[in-house]
């Protein structure tokens, strides 16, 4: 679970994600494609060139920004991408390195707005989703 503060600092992000979002996801996939890419085969690179994917993600990370203090308003969105994920074969050992990438991203497009507190706040909101993605995936991966 979250703390009030955690909360309190990553739901003050919402303006920046609605407005920088995109540009978040496009250097999220380029950088973690570059560093890390044994995952590309995990993505469709055709909804990559098309911006889908990074539009898909971007409004995902807004609608956990904007329900974190609710976080089963996003339940049929967990259950869509989980479906994906475990249609591409995302494991949770790919988790970290989502999380990495994702947040120097964060801090590459925000700059000096992306504050120790608020990318301590994200690295945080980051670890609780990945567990319900990965806990979500693992009932998938178990019912197949």
């Amino acid at each position: 679970m979250l703390d009030a503060k955690t909360i309190e600092i990553v739901k003050s992000t919402v303006p920046a994600l609605k407005e920088h979002g995109m540009e978040i996801t496009t250097t999220f996939y380029k950088n973690m494609f570059a560093q890390n890419p044994e995952v590309k085969g995990l993505f469709s690179m055709e909804k990559q060139q098309s911006g889908q994917q990074p539009k898909a993600l971007a409004m995902s990370i807004l609608a956990a920004a904007q329900n974190i203090d609710n976080l089963s308003a996003i339940t049929p969105l967990v259950e869509k991408i989980g479906q994906v994920h475990c249609n591409a074969q995302v494991k949770p050992e790919h988790y970290p390195i989502v999380g990495k990438h994702l947040l120097g991203a964060i801090k590459e497009v925000l700059g000096d707005a992306a504050t120790d507190e608020v990318l301590e706040a994200w690295g945080k909101t980051y670890q609780v989703l990945a567990e319900v993605f990965i806990n979500k995936e693992k009932s998938i991966y178990e019912s197949h």
